[in-house]
């Protein structure tokens, strides 16, 4: 069988999930310690308005995305998928934060074509790569991509629980991840 073409989002997906907080704290003068089981609720609590959340983003998206940490396993795993996998990063960044990615990848050794969409709408830009597997964190994108017939393996965040969609595979860790789509390779050969 041909190798799988596999898009892989970044934030949140690659890296571990609470890249932000310790510049959210800092910005608005808050003491939030992340947990997957409790911020969705912190950030309706506290009416975290999305403008505003936005323009915290903008003024510490560069230092935000060089310090980010990866999360447990993905380097591993990440490589073992390129032997059966061509693998493409579609991140909803903007083009400006490009170098930046682009140095964040290569100094964990996972460096593939990646493409800054800024935007989350990943849908025409998964088909245009012919994608099979999209790996996501964004529930609304993930629904978006299925419409679209296109895979998606959405790993487990807090703000991403809110519904379970049957056509959405939800997966815990990059571990999981490989085993899936090692599955669908060999039911594909």
């Amino acid at each position: 069988m041909k190798k799988i073409n596999l898009c892989i989002d970044i934030d949140s997906t690659i890296t571990k999930p609470d890249y932000w907080v310790d510049y959210y704290n800092k910005h608005f003068n808050a003491n939030y310690i992340y947990c997957d089981d409790t911020v969705e609720e912190y950030l309706k609590k506290n009416d975290v308005d999305y403008k505003i959340f936005d323009k915290f983003y903008h003024k510490y998206a560069e230092e935000m995305h060089k310090t980010a940490e990866i999360r447990p396993d993905a380097v591993k795993n990440i490589k073992k998928l390129e032997k059966f996998c061509d693998i493409y990063y579609v991140t909803a960044r903007e083009s400006h934060i490009e170098p930046i990615t682009v140095d964040w990848l290569k100094k964990h050794g996972v460096y593939n074509d990646t493409y800054h969409l800024g935007s989350f709408d990943k849908t025409v830009k998964a088909k245009d790569l012919n994608c099979d597997i999209f790996i996501e964190d964004n529930l609304k994108t993930s629904k978006d991509l299925v419409n679209e017939g296109i895979k998606v393996l959405l790993i487990d965040t807090g703000f991403n629980r809110y519904e379970e969609p049957d056509s959405i595979k939800r997966v815990k860790d990059w571990n999981e991840i490989y085993n899936e789509i090692k599955i669908y390779y060999n039911q594909n050969k």
